[in-house]
């Protein structure tokens, strides 16, 4: 089985130090625009040996972990230079301009528009970690436009993987995922932002800050250069959501300026509920 993994960072990466278990005998290639990341990952052992399109007509599968404005870039590319039988997998945090991206190419049939809900915070070849996917979530789009014995093949190694299924159409996607994934990523950056401001005047606040500030501005760490063509393929979604989630802030400002924590009290225990709906309980279980 020849994997060819385009894009050799956390991902990329991660997907290769599984891929290695549980396809044993595989051969690993690499192609990624950094030629840093490719000597990286081979002395990582995370692949065999660097490859370049020329070599993808060899591909048994081909899985894309690049930046979405790359991506809907690259893939129509990478589907020209594909054998008939490789599949083709994405791992784009967007869907829709991906998915219009290909829509009429002739290799459409062989791609599996993918969005595994995994990661962390940091990037590169040195973040792969082993595991990443068990028991996370996968969304996968359009399905009935891959080919039947191509998404087996998907959904073997999806479930080799530990990972959930979810199906979604691209615009779904993007609106729901603007909701649990960009708006936080935002929300972090922006938390970072107004407390690096303010430490020019205050030079010991970082030596104040506790386990809460670290976990909700651990995301201001992830890489731009992913995460901006993120929210300008999303924009309009972005924009939905900040929109309500600034109403909230000024809705909680009003209720400081009226002394009215009772509100206050009332607005945080009923967010309390987030709790139970992140357990698994639907939300119209909680009460």
């Amino acid at each position: 089985m020849n994997v060819f993994i385009i894009g050799i960072g956390l991902i990329g990466g991660s997907y290769a130090r599984d891929i290695r278990q549980i396809r044993p005998g595989c051969r690993i290639f690499g192609i990624d625009a950094d030629p840093e990341h490719l000597q990286q990952a081979l002395s990582m052992d995370l692949i065999d040996e660097a490859a370049t399109y020329g070599d993808l007509v060899k591909a048994d599968l081909v899985l894309v972990s690049i930046p979405v404005d790359a991506l809907v870039r690259e893939l129509p590319v990478i589907l020209d230079s594909i054998g008939e039988q490789t599949l083709v997998l994405d791992a784009g945090s967007t869907k829709n301009l991906v998915c219009k991206a290909v829509e009429d190419h002739d290799n459409r049939r062989n791609f599996l528009a993918c969005h595994p809900i995994a990661g962390t915070e940091f990037s590169g070849p040195s973040a792969a970690i082993s595991g990443l996917y068990q028991g996370k979530t996968n969304i996968i789009c359009e399905v009935e436009k891959t080919a039947f014995k191509l998404q087996e093949r998907a959904l073997d190694l999806f479930r080799d993987l530990g990972m959930r299924i979810r199906y979604m159409n691209p615009d779904a996607h993007d609106k729901h995922i603007a909701y649990v994934s960009h708006l936080s990523h935002i929300s972090s950056f922006m938390l970072g932002k107004t407390v690096i401001e303010k430490e020019k005047n205050e030079r010991d606040i970082f030596d104040m800050a506790g386990s809460g500030f670290e976990s909700t501005v651990r995301l201001a760490k992830s890489s731009p250069a992913m995460w901006t063509p993120i929210f300008r393929q999303n924009k309009e979604y972005v924009l939905e959501i900040l929109n309500e989630y600034i109403a909230n802030l000024e809705g909680f400002k009003a209720q400081m300026l009226a002394d009215d924590f009772d509100g206050i009290y009332r607005e945080m225990d009923n967010t309390n509920k987030i709790r139970e709906i992140l357990d698994g309980i639907p939300l119209n279980k909680v009460k």
